[in-house]
């Protein structure tokens, strides 16, 4: 697969969909420390370094759940837990391999079309983290599960602060209000071509995700107050992190949990 290091943007033009990788949370703020302690740090090794490229989301003390674009076979990972600022160690951090037989990418997934949809991977750590207070397992919605237009979610992750910006040393979050598929989908927005049933719209215009921010989650709040990771960070647009009417793309979770509770259940 080829090697992706942010969210695809998409350019969408006489039907045919050219896509490059580039994605960040654009203006939004420090996140509170360990406020959502499923986020991992996805990284990858380049001589002899690990280098973060993408987000994610534990789903079981041994299971990360990313997109597919953030996964290149060629590549050596490991996972971040715990993790807040980058650039120091704050002793929160667990570093936790990923063997090459723990990477399970969607079978519908095709890096040459983003906009096909199927934009997510589960990844087996080489053994269990240790939950606590800055680690612990997020949730996921009911299966089926389609939120309505407005409802409030946040976006967390360390992708680029504007386009073509800096990386964020600080995990940053965002408010991105869901932006209904009826929505996204217009002609002059998305367009119908490039967003399926199987996606979120959320955000847009001046607040959105970016390089980085990639396989993060889209965490949303239920009426019982659990916090549920409802979408995969995937792509934004080729005209920049916060294009307008052009929202972030994520893969929505709850059109994909049998395929997450067979991989788990299997492995």
């Amino acid at each position: 697969m080829a090697t992706m290091l942010g969210l695809f943007l998409l350019l969408v033009a006489g039907g045919r969909v050219a896509a490059r990788p580039e994605s960040r949370v654009v203006n939004g703020e420090d996140a509170e420390p360990y406020s959502w302690p499923w986020q991992i740090s996805l990284r990858y090794e380049h001589n002899g370094t690990f280098h973060h490229t993408c987000g994610g989301s534990l789903i079981a003390a041994n299971w990360v759940m990313t997109a597919a674009h953030c996964i290149s076979s060629s590549r050596t990972y490991e996972v971040v837990l715990g993790e807040y600022d980058l650039s120091v160690e704050e002793g929160s951090e667990q570093h936790i391999p990923v063997p090459s037989t723990g990477i399970f990418v969607h079978p519908k997934w095709r890096s040459y079309c983003v906009a096909c949809g199927n934009d997510i991977a589960l990844l087996k750590l080489q053994h269990p983290a240790v939950l606590s207070t800055e680690v612990q397992v997020g949730q996921l919605p009911p299966a089926g599960t389609i939120l309505p237009n407005g409802y409030p979610c946040y976006l967390s992750g360390w992708g680029r602060l504007s386009t073509g910006g800096p990386l964020a040393e600080r995990l940053q979050d965002v408010l991105l209000p869901v932006v209904s598929r009826e929505q996204c989908t217009r002609s002059d927005w998305w367009g119908s071509f490039s967003i399926r049933n199987t996606m979120i719209c959320a955000g847009g215009d001046d607040k959105s995700g970016c390089n980085g921010d990639s396989g993060g989650p889209l965490n949303c709040q239920a009426a019982d107050g659990r916090w549920e990771v409802h979408g995969i960070a995937s792509f934004v647009s080729a005209l920049g992190c916060n294009a307008l009417k052009k929202p972030t793309v994520f893969t929505r979770v709850s059109a994909f949990e049998d395929w997450i509770a067979g991989i788990v259940s299997q492995n």
